[in-house]
């Protein structure tokens, strides 16, 4: 578990973390969900040169930020789209019959693999708010004969999901995306059930990015413009009542010089390389009140910022 100070962090979800400085949430939002229906309509070798489906594309095949699916059981290829930062599934110690519920579902990846985990007699939510992505993913369950999973267009800043209904809650990759990402935790807060639990990949920063990245409307599309301070990130986390707080896995994401180039010049590229910035995929567990304290499932963790309390490593 993370080892949060013993003063309360009072983090506000400042304008120059949200990027794009002139650009209301609305705008944000918006900016998001047609970006997002043109990567339906692209195909998964593309999203994976690309910073998270957005952005400029590699001349390389770079998985910048993905992670590769197609060991998990219940991974259906025609549903990856080649986005995410993590495997955020593969951490979520769903057990058979649970309700989950991802949020920013896509084509239905995610979905699918907890489908498999939790079985003929469990249920699975996928929330998404691009009407493409909806219709994608809702042909794809019809097409593999799921019928225990569903797919609901609605924002997940106010999902449209009764209180306490959910045992575990996954997501890729999505909240970096969202202007209010504290409005977002505290709704995962209100739809698990006492004792329910997330796992969560996500893009997060320690220091600033330059401005021509942090303000630029594609690269906040592209999960990086859009990606808060790692501690704001857990604080959020911590503030809206959570608990066991863990990070399962982290590793370092390198943006690719040909994308780089599109906003910084060599000299730029040069001091951000070899500067303090460094930008995180990260998969953190957090488990609501009530219940037994689970034991947290934690793989590959070999350079991750695991924190026992007490341990002064955080």
């Amino acid at each position: 578990m993370i080892d949060f100070p013993s003063q309360p962090m009072n983090f506000k979800c400042t304008q120059k973390n949200m990027s794009t400085n002139t650009r209301s949430p609305e705008e944000l939002k918006e900016t998001v969900r047609k970006k997002y229906d043109d990567i339906s309509r692209q195909g998964k070798d593309y999203n994976a040169r690309s910073c998270c489906g957005a952005g400029g594309d590699s001349v390389k095949v770079y998985n910048i930020m993905t992670d590769d699916y197609s060991d998990l059981e219940g991974y259906n290829e025609e549903a990856d789209l080649g986005l995410g930062c993590g495997l955020p599934t593969q951490f979520a110690q769903i057990k058979q019959g649970d309700y989950v519920i991802d949020l920013g579902s896509g084509a239905g990846n995610d979905c699918f693999v907890a489908r498999h985990e939790t079985g003929p007699d469990g249920k699975v939510l996928g929330i998404d708010f691009t009407e493409s992505m909806i219709k994608k993913a809702r042909e794809n369950a019809d097409k593999f004969g799921f019928n225990n999973v569903e797919f609901r267009y609605g924002d997940i800043e106010d999902m449209p999901v009764s209180d306490g209904v959910a045992d575990v809650i996954v997501s890729n990759c999505v909240l970096n995306l969202v202007p209010n990402k504290p409005k977002v935790i505290s709704e995962i807060f209100r739809v698990l059930k006492s004792g329910g639990h997330f796992s969560i990949s996500d893009i997060v920063l320690e220091g600033e990015l330059p401005d021509a990245l942090r303000e630029d409307a594609e690269m906040y599309a592209g999960c990086v413009a859009g990606a808060i301070q790692k501690d704001e990130y857990l604080g959020y986390i911590k503030e809206a009542g959570f608990e066991n707080i863990t990070i399962q896995k982290e590793k370092p994401i390198e943006i690719p010089a040909d994308i780089l180039s599109q906003y910084l010049n060599e000299q730029e590229i040069e001091a951000f390389n070899s500067g303090e910035t460094g930008i995180y995929s990260i998969t953190v567990f957090a488990q609501k009140a009530g219940g037994e304290v689970k034991e947290v499932t934690m793989l590959g963790t070999q350079n991750a910022s695991i924190c026992e309390p007490g341990s002064g490593c955080c």
